[in-house]
């Protein structure tokens, strides 16, 4: 087995954890997923500001503003214009089975794309690869939460709900070995990844936890891009 699959099975766990706390109603992990959006947020946008971004152009050159542009309108496309209701974060009113049912297909694509980030990072350096699977686990909790309680919420069982988030694990593994085997996406995967880390981050997670009150959010989404850096410089210190 890839490093790059090993580390996007860890991942691909987060899903389903985020799903059991819902289906358990664990208030307290249910908490502390909720810090973990913030803080998220700030560890992945440091990453594909700082990290993806240049790695995208050296590896795509003058198409890489074009595809991380891609990489954001597909992910706005599947999950906020195709589906009727999105929103990261715990779903705590009654959806249509319809709408459970587009916010996982919708999802979909994005998670398959962490595979592909994830395998792209891998294929640059070990470094690299590592801090996009951080990024990408610190947002595989929220995202668990976010369609267990959105299926859950149209009337689905707590089986259907943890199969829909083992689902989305399911696209990140597709989207590593795709990754492997096609070499648009050992060119261009960066970049496109770049935009759906970037919108997923900046449109997904930011406005989950920016209008709510106190300074525990906040905090935590600084805290993020301030590891990002300790992890960045701790990894330059033994490359």
């Amino acid at each position: 087995m890839s490093k790059a699959l090993l580390y996007a099975l860890i991942a691909a766990a987060g899903n389903v954890i985020g799903a059991l706390a819902v289906t358990r109603r664990a208030v307290r992990e249910l908490r502390v997923i909720d810090l973990l959006v913030a803080f998220g947020a700030g560890f992945m946008l440091s990453v594909a500001i700082v990290e993806l971004l240049a790695e995208a152009l050296a590896r795509s050159g003058s198409a890489a503003p074009a595809l991380v542009l891609l990489g954001c309108l597909a992910v706005h496309l599947t999950q906020h214009t195709v589906t009727p209701h999105f929103h990261f974060g715990e779903e705590t009113h009654p959806v249509s089975q319809v709408a459970g049912t587009s916010a996982l297909v919708g999802l979909l694509l994005h998670t398959f794309f962490d595979g592909v980030a994830i395998a792209s990072a891998f294929l640059v350096r070990p470094q690299l690869g590592i801090m996009v699977f951080i990024a990408i686990f610190l947002h595989k909790l929220p995202e668990g939460v976010t369609i267990a309680s959105l299926m859950q919420a149209a009337g689905r069982s707590a089986g259907q709900a943890i199969g829909g988030a083992a689902l989305l694990g399911v696209a990140t593994l597709i989207g590593v070995v795709l990754t492997d085997q096609l070499g648009f996406l050992v060119q261009h995967g960066l970049a496109l990844s770049a935009g759906v880390t970037i919108y997923v981050a900046a449109s997904n997670l930011v406005p989950e936890f920016q209008g709510k009150k106190g300074w525990k959010l906040p905090a935590a989404f600084f805290a993020g891009a301030a590891i990002f850096f300790l992890t960045k410089t701790l990894m330059d210190g033994v490359s």
